[in-house]
């Protein structure tokens, strides 16, 4: 049995707006990355049991882009408070405490926190996930409170893709 988790950092955003951190809207270029990554996800294919993003404007509207992008099931989506985190360590709690009955699961969120668990529990040294970065890791375990090291299967950067 296996247990799988993909990252997504949220898209590029824009500073150029008097709100708070987590009220910072998506740029154009974010906007469309995201739309490029989600058709990258759609052809990488694996069913997703539950997705869950960041309550931060720019993370929840990624994740809205590529969510809808590829046709997936809003009813099994939601917003974690414990995914706004920038040091990895609350994200790290949270897959550790999701629950077994899921295999697959999708989280938008934010850096540092990405890159440093991508390099934690991936087996892939990834410099830094790039805004609306997909990084893909699969773990040889059927309990989520066990996650420790796994293999880095995918990663999708919008640079690539253009």
């Amino acid at each position: 049995m296996t247990k799988t988790i993909t990252f997504i950092r949220h898209a590029k955003s824009s500073w150029e707006y008097q709100v708070s951190d987590k009220n910072r809207p998506l740029k154009e270029r974010g906007i469309s990355d995201a739309i490029l990554v989600a058709k990258a996800l759609n052809q990488l294919g694996g069913t997703i049991d539950f997705a869950w993003s960041s309550p931060a404007n720019r993370a929840l509207h990624t994740a809205m882009i590529v969510l809808g992008g590829v046709g997936y099931d809003f009813k099994k989506f939601q917003v974690s408070n414990t995914l706004y985190d920038f040091s990895g360590e609350d994200v790290l709690g949270f897959i550790r405490s999701l629950h077994n009955g899921l295999d697959h699961v999708l989280l938008f969120g934010h850096n540092h926190a990405f890159t440093s668990l991508v390099n934690t529990l991936g087996d892939t040294y990834i410099s830094n996930v790039p805004t609306a970065g997909l990084v893909r890791i699969v773990f040889k375990t059927d309990d989520w409170s066990t996650i420790n090291k796994g293999t880095t299967l995918k990663t999708i950067f919008p640079k690539e893709l253009k």
